[in-house]
């Protein structure tokens, strides 16, 4: 089972495609640790019950400004036997105790990166960021190597038409640095609609993407790096292009994927909260916790989220898978 926590809004990077820009107005809401804590208890009992394999990974605004993040995730690795991961701006990669933190406690690491150095800069609103990411993930890759720790490294990139020419060679780059696993997204619409219309994908620039894709993901399969992005997943980018709807009938709600925001509402992914979310605080058993799925299913039969009419959640379109 998956389980990704937004444990906080708080960013301290200004990207004009996110809703976590740090100038935007904006509630800036953190989870409650000791909350964290109780439902990390339910994981740990599900994941002894069943043997299934339980990864928690933080997610935000910037999860590594989080004060609990670290603290807590020892704990939950120690205690509960869950497995972590995180997805980060990498802009806190120069502080070694962080470095080290990271190899010690997590199974997986995710990076996100836009494209080279000056188009990377200029996106999120710093100088001298790409530098700092580039010799952080080095840094990373070295330690976990001189620890023999299993830490995935793990790069995303959000694809939009100004830097899908760039993507290629971005690529290329990555796998130098040490990156087991390159992802991306589709740049969306809903966080920052006033930036979307001159930078999503058109329908040439998932064409393209399709006829690079191939070449790149053997040319990176030979230097051991896992490029990712299955042909149904190219499918959504181009659905999206079209500005034609996808729904998704059944996406098995709750069954392998559950999505926490950092006021404790679990849901069956981020775009469904406010419809289908259920209080972390309901949940005292197990039993409660396998529930979960009838329960999302009942309120979709009550009355389907808007989102399910064009469903947006990229692991009900195997992001992660390469075929």
């Amino acid at each position: 089972m998956i389980v990704l926590w937004r444990v906080t809004e708080v960013c301290n990077l200004a990207c004009g495609f996110c809703a976590y820009d740090r100038r935007v107005e904006r509630s800036r809401n953190a989870a409650d640790p000791e909350q964290v804590r109780r439902f990390a208890r339910l994981l740990g009992l599900c994941h002894r019950r069943t043997g299934e394999r339980v990864m928690l990974s933080w997610l935000g605004g910037e999860p590594l400004l989080w004060p609990s993040l670290f603290a807590l995730s020892q704990e939950l690795r120690d205690v509960h036997a869950i497995e972590l991961s995180a997805t980060s701006n990498g802009s806190a990669l120069h502080r070694a105790p962080v470095i080290e933190q990271i190899v010690q406690t997590f199974s997986e690491f995710t990076v996100s990166v836009d494209g080279p150095a000056a188009f990377h800069d200029r996106m999120r609103g710093r100088a001298g960021l790409w530098q700092r990411l580039r010799e952080g993930v080095v840094s990373l890759d070295r330690r976990r190597r001189e620890g023999n720790a299993s830490l995935k490294l793990r790069a995303n990139v959000v694809l939009m038409r100004d830097n899908l020419p760039l993507f290629s060679d971005l690529c290329d780059e990555l796998a130098g640095w040490g990156i087991d696993e390159i992802t991306f997204n589709q740049l969306g619409g809903r966080d920052r609609p006033e930036f979307f219309p001159d930078h999503g994908l058109r329908l040439a620039d998932v064409a393209s993407l399709r006829q690079l894709l191939a070449p790149l993901r053997e040319r990176l399969a030979a230097r051991g790096v896992k490029l990712c992005g299955s042909a149904t997943y190219l499918e959504r980018l181009e659905a999206s292009a079209r500005q034609q709807a996808l729904p998704v009938a059944d996406c098995a709600p709750g069954e392998q994927f559950l999505f926490v925001d950092e006021s404790g509402r679990i849901a069956p992914c981020s775009f469904s909260s406010a419809e289908y979310g259920v209080p972390v605080d309901e949940l005292g058993t197990v039993d409660d916790l396998v529930a979960l799925r009838g329960r999302f299913r009942a309120s979709r039969a009550r009355a389907a989220a808007a989102a399910c009419g064009d469903c947006p959640s990229n692991h009900v379109f195997a992001k992660f898978a390469s075929a």
